[in-house]
């Protein structure tokens, strides 16, 4: 019998909670703008630092509608899942594939919108930084127990490699913050503006 992924489910818990508030702010954030497009928002600190110029951009409502709505949606999924787990829900093969894919979605999204962020718009919005810091860890967390539990297809050798990278998913979390700073650093100067 699969024992119940405890720490996995408390994270996905906190990692949604985190993330709904991120989205929540924005999308209240946004509504400003609407109401006033000269609007000085809440998580305008400076030049560099805010988050008007990225709700503002295309970038910003890339199928339509504002990506906070996608992140609304998004993580609300990830806390029912976390919260099943929890409850001890017993999920499918099927269904952790489905979420796995789901938070690669997402993966790829947060860094194309870290790249359009940092290269294109020159800014760092503080709520979109709060998401990508739960979205990367999120999908390295699941990816690896997926992997270590044989969810997703690989050999003894995969799943051995998987479980011991498991435990270090905070590590590997902190390293991809740290690219992200340093390429930020590099091409924006933003200590410059603290």
């Amino acid at each position: 019998m699969q024992r119940r992924p405890l720490a996995l489910s408390v994270f996905l818990i906190v990692a949604a909670v985190v993330g709904l508030i991120a989205a929540f702010v924005l999308t209240l954030e946004k509504f400003h703008l609407l109401e006033d497009p000269d609007a000085s928002l809440s998580c305008d600190f400076g030049l560099v630092v805010q988050c008007g110029a990225n709700l503002k951009s295309w970038q910003g409502s890339l199928f339509g509608f504002p990506n906070p709505i996608i992140g609304l949606v998004g993580w609300t999924s990830v806390l029912v899942v976390g919260v099943g787990l929890l409850a001890g829900a017993r999920f499918p093969r099927w269904f952790w594939l489905t979420f796995n894919v789901g938070l690669l979605g997402a993966l790829v999204f947060v860094i194309w919108l870290i790249s359009q962020s940092i290269f294109v718009l020159g800014t760092l919005c503080p709520w979109c930084m709060v998401t990508w810091s739960v979205t990367i860890p999120s999908f390295i967390a699941v990816t690896l127990y997926n992997l270590r539990e044989g969810t997703i297809p690989g050999g003894p050798g995969v799943r051995r490699v998987a479980g011991a990278l498991y435990g270090w998913v905070p590590a590997i979390t902190v390293g991809c913050y740290l690219v992200i700073a340093i390429i930020a650093q590099l091409r924006l100067d933003v200590i410059s503006y603290l």
